[in-house]
């Protein structure tokens, strides 16, 4: 298995090029200085493709972007590996370094590296990995990426908005025509294959997942689809996203199968003002908790506080979670050109749940949403 340069968008805007690879690196290395690393160690994942354009496969074969200040980047690849890496948008900013099967790789990234010093690393790097360097390198701290620099990826420039942006709306389009589609005496697992060809149909090359959860299943925020029959008088939360040209789209709507109740109504009518409070808090030098705050506080104060279960957010880039993330304690300021969801929920065990959620990002102003599907509770067959 080897691994490839991350596939170039031949139907949508122009490919990053190798100075926005040059100029991430040399961000991240700054970043990196002025936090008081020594460097960072990137392992294959959303880090790396975002930083290098290079999607490696993941295997017990060590790949390991090397961040230093006032050091060119340097790619320590499998020899096998290395016509791939070659191959990326990001080579011409790198060194490339690689080492043959039956040597030490930490051999080879320890040359890259101090003898000393704390380095950030890749929150999913293999602990094979980080044992090795620890074991070559004893002297050698190190600390996860989102822990020392959570920031990093969190702030996108017009490219990447773009990006969102029609991943946002192609999400809009699946959810469009998926309520059109029958639901009454189909099993969840149906509507999500339905939701999942959908986001293909927009555009989406990676589909990461389709939550279709019916009456009593709604209650579990993470329900995943299966065989329950859906009938008339569910409720049914839809939550569903993925990749398109390689940026990340999230939104969820709660439809209901049939006329619903007065009850149903009045928690449905209740998650929207929610999401709408939380909406109306995002703008620049607000915290991250006040976007939470706001949310939770007109759930609170209509008494269902104790079903709303998880955070009121999380952001959105390359992949379709990542810091920031909008919770109590989170005081990390907004500012202009960070996106992430707003989706507030209300869960009631054996009954049912409501959830809306679009994707948000932050303007010199205010905010604007990336989804823009009715917010109104939809009725389907």
């Amino acid at each position: 298995m080897t691994g490839t340069p991350a596939p170039p968008d031949t139907d949508g805007p122009a490919p990053f090029t190798a100075e926005d690879y040059a100029a991430r690196m040399r961000r991240a290395a700054e970043a990196a200085e002025a936090a008081g690393l020594a460097g960072l160690l990137i392992a294959p994942g959303p880090d790396l493709v975002w930083l290098t354009g290079y999607r490696p496969a993941e295997t017990e074969r060590l790949t390991l972007l090397v961040l230093r200040a006032g050091h060119d980047p340097a790619l320590v690849v499998p020899t096998l590996e290395a016509p791939d890496a070659a191959e990326a948008a990001g080579a011409p900013a790198l060194t490339l370094l690689d080492w043959t099967d039956g040597k030490d790789p930490y051999d080879a990234a320890a040359g890259l590296l101090g003898a000393r010093g704390r380095y950030g690393i890749s929150d999913n790097a293999w602990a094979l990995h980080l044992l090795g360097l620890r074991r070559r390198l004893p002297d050698v701290d190190h600390v996860a990426l989102t822990r020392a620099l959570p920031m990093l990826r969190a702030v996108k420039d017009a490219a990447e908005l773009d990006r969102l942006a029609a991943a946002g709306a192609a999400a809009d389009a699946a959810y469009e025509e998926i309520v059109k589609v029958p639901f009454d005496g189909r099993r969840e697992s149906e509507v999500a294959a339905d939701l999942a060809g959908l986001l293909r149909r927009f555009g989406h090359t990676q589909v990461d997942f389709t939550i279709v959860a019916s009456g009593p299943n709604g209650a579990n925020p993470h329900h995943e689809a299966g065989e329950r029959v859906i009938r008339r008088g569910d409720m049914v939360v839809l939550d569903f996203g993925g990749l398109k040209h390689g940026y990340g789209s999230d939104t969820s709507r709660t439809v209901h199968v049939g006329e619903p109740t007065d009850q149903e109504c009045e928690v449905h009518d209740l998650v929207r003002a929610a999401q709408e409070a939380g909406f109306r808090a995002v703008g620049p030098g607000a915290a991250c908790q006040d976007v939470d705050r706001a949310a939770r506080a007109v759930i609170d104060d209509a008494g269902y506080g104790e079903y709303f279960i998880h955070r009121t957010g999380h952001g959105i880039g390359v992949t379709t979670h990542e810091p920031p993330y909008m919770i109590e304690g989170e005081e990390q300021p907004l500012v202009p050109g960070m996106c992430f969801s707003v989706e507030p929920g209300i869960y009631l065990p054996g009954r049912f749940g409501v959830r809306i959620e679009d994707i948000v990002t932050v303007t010199e102003d205010g905010g604007r949403r990336l989804n823009n599907t009715s917010r109104e509770l939809a009725i389907v067959d």
